[in-house]
């Protein structure tokens, strides 16, 4: 069975992008940079797969990705912003997208376990925050990116009131950069 995989950088108290839906303190450079993207150059835009010659790169880990719409439609996204994996987008209201981004409207939690059921590697959550907090019974796996910066304020991690859920570490790996990766398994 395949798993479900929140993957996502956050800052240092719990945020996942400004109050705007922008991520402007986040580190895009370093050390981090080349390990993670060589391990998960699934989660890379296809623009940017393509920038950094890895166009080619097998998908590793992921050949779904799950996201809401404001993920979806963050400033300055594109319409079918990894197009090398399958696309979903949780919203009731978005109409327009490309043939290649499939929109779920209703019964999220439903559609998960039958995308978890199907054979393929696992389906990449990348956002947003209240996605999470619906899906968190769902989510087997979090990757976290933790930048050495604080917002204050913006949209959190899991947004949303959700039930006490615990995981497990299961590797971290700390930069020069600053930049933490944290894995956690469910308990």
């Amino acid at each position: 069975m395949r798993k479900l995989v929140y993957y996502v950088a956050i800052t240092l108290d719990g945020y996942i992008a400004a109050e705007d839906g922008t991520f402007d303190g986040f580190i895009f450079e370093g050390d981090h940079m080349a390990g993670i993207n060589a391990e998960y150059p699934d989660t890379l835009p296809t623009q940017f797969r393509s920038a950094l010659g890895l166009e080619d790169a097998p998908n590793r880990h992921f050949d779904t990705v799950l996201m809401g719409r404001n993920t979806y439609q963050v400033p300055g996204g594109l319409a079918s912003p990894y197009a090398h994996l399958r696309q979903f987008v949780v919203s009731s209201s978005l109409t327009d997208t490309p043939d290649d981004v499939e929109v779920i409207r209703e019964d999220v939690v439903g559609r998960v376990r039958e995308l978890k059921a199907e054979d393929g590697l696992d389906i990449w959550l990348c956002g947003g925050g209240k996605l999470a907090a619906e899906l968190l019974p769902e989510i087997d796996k979090l990757l976290f990116k933790i930048h050495p910066v604080v917002f204050g304020r913006g949209i959190p991690v899991f947004g949303g009131k959700v039930d006490i859920t615990k995981f497990e570490r299961t590797n971290a790996q700390l930069f020069e950069s600053g930049v933490s990766f944290m894995t956690y398994e469910r308990s």
